[in-house]
């Protein structure tokens, strides 16, 4: 029998148990049994941009200290990438195994080699620097989307005010010779992914609370623009199922009808960006303030 003394404990310990549970709430056909949320690194000022490499290595960045980081899923272990990343935020690799980034410092769109060597790919729009380059995704041809967001850096020496005449959506060619608006009509555009066809591309309004889907043309060119979710997102990322997963509080999960079907909560105060890594793609890698987090699943993604 359990003393008086033990049993306030074990209620508790039951009770934190139980709410636990009821908060990881996700199907059983998503995630491995007992998944736990595993936090692989700490220290940092603020997480962002997770993107894998062929693999299954994921990089991130954290901004505010201007590095990119290398997460190695074999051993666990988290090492500088680049120490002057001209202060990225969204990532991707490309077709040939660069790194293409989102450089806040100047507005500009770069490429990393693999021993972290920067290039310049965008400088301006029309001779005007972009508002801040936020999270990018690129198709199966290697033309790049691009959103560009307004938000003030203390660490800008140029006038923090809009650049642009709003904060639109852009794409890249993938030869390089052509940059172009493909949408002009979002509040506060900020993450976004496409499906691995390349037919179509799901975009975060975040500034609108809302994400959208758009068929996406052979030139680049976006259409049919509709409603996908009442929601927002910082960064988002695809399973091999087709299910979208947005990030803000914690990642929420919706099937490709817009059908919310998990929550995982993240015990930071905002859930930045996630993408999923490991070798066989199936650890959810998550960025979230200071730390980032690992979460086993059953699917896959498809980067």
């Amino acid at each position: 029998m359990l003393s008086k003394s033990v049993l306030p404990i074990l209620m508790v310990f039951l009770l934190l148990s139980h709410l636990t549970l009821a908060q990881m709430d996700i199907k059983k056909s998503l995630v491995q049994k007992n998944a736990v949320l595993e936090k692989v690194g700490e220290g940092y000022s603020f997480t962002e941009g997770p993107a894998v490499d062929r693999e299954g290595n994921v990089f991130f960045t954290d901004q505010p200290n201007n590095k990119i980081y290398r997460w190695k899923f074999s051993t666990g272990e988290i090492t500088v990438f680049s120490e002057d990343a001209g202060r990225s935020n969204g990532l991707y690799f490309n077709r040939d195994g660069d790194l293409i980034a989102c450089a806040d410092l100047e507005n500009e769109l770069w490429s990393f080699d693999k021993e972290g060597n920067p290039e310049v790919l965008i400088e301006n729009f029309k001779g005007k620097k972009l508002n801040g380059p936020n999270d990018l995704w690129i198709n199966p041809r290697g033309g790049i989307y691009l959103t560009d967001p307004l938000y003030k850096r203390d660490y800008w020496e140029r006038d923090p005010e809009m650049q642009q005449d709003g904060e639109h959506l852009y794409y890249l060619s993938s030869d390089g010779l052509q940059f172009f608006r493909v949408d002009d009509n979002l509040v506060k555009p900020n993450g976004l992914v496409g499906t691995p066809d390349g037919k179509n591309l799901y975009v975060a309004d975040i500034g609108a609370d809302k994400t959208y889907i758009y068929d996406i043309e052979e030139d680049g060119y976006l259409t049919n623009r509709r409603l996908f979710v009442e929601m927002g997102s910082d960064g988002m990322t695809l399973d091999n199922r087709g299910n979208v997963y947005l990030t803000g509080d914690g990642v929420t999960i919706f099937n490709s009808k817009g059908d919310k079907i998990g929550h995982i909560p993240v015990e930071e105060k905002w859930t930045a960006n996630v993408c999923f890594g490991a070798g066989d793609r199936k650890t959810l890698f998550i960025t979230a303030m200071g730390s980032v987090y690992t979460f086993p699943m059953k699917v896959r993604g498809v980067w």
